[in-house]
């Protein structure tokens, strides 16, 4: 069964599209912060060559994607478990912090020791 996007056209033609203007903008970027800035990643040191430079990422500081100066301010070359290892301490942070303010004090209805005045007076 095809899915479609309604009268607009079909979802995965819109899906592929999609996926490539991301290439190709993410090979504008990639290719200038290669040529800016040394095959070494920035947080774990490692360093690359032509063989395994597909491990070698571009982050974006800001994590913004569509913030790509020309001269690379934004960007920093990370390996790929280094990349990773940011983006899931980015996440972990917004999930901790939403989590926090979440949690607000509950008004008390439960009062234990609203009887015990009763048992006072009987006395």
């Amino acid at each position: 069964m095809k899915k479609t996007a309604g009268k607009n056209g079909d979802l995965h033609g819109v899906i592929a599209q999609a996926r490539k203007e991301r290439e190709s903008r993410e090979l504008g970027y990639r290719e200038r912060a290669l040529k800016l800035y040394p095959w070494i990643c920035g947080r774990c040191s490692r360093e690359f060559t032509r063989e395994n430079l597909l491990e070698l990422t571009v982050h974006h500081r800001n994590h913004n994607h569509d913030d790509n100066p020309e001269n690379g301010s934004n960007w920093e070359l990370l390996c790929i478990y280094c990349h990773d290892n940011e983006h899931s301490r980015l996440l972990e942070a917004e999930k901790q912090q939403s989590s926090s303010s979440q949690k607000k004090t509950a008004d008390v209805t439960h009062k234990p020791f609203e009887a015990m005045k009763d048992l006072f007076k009987k006395s």
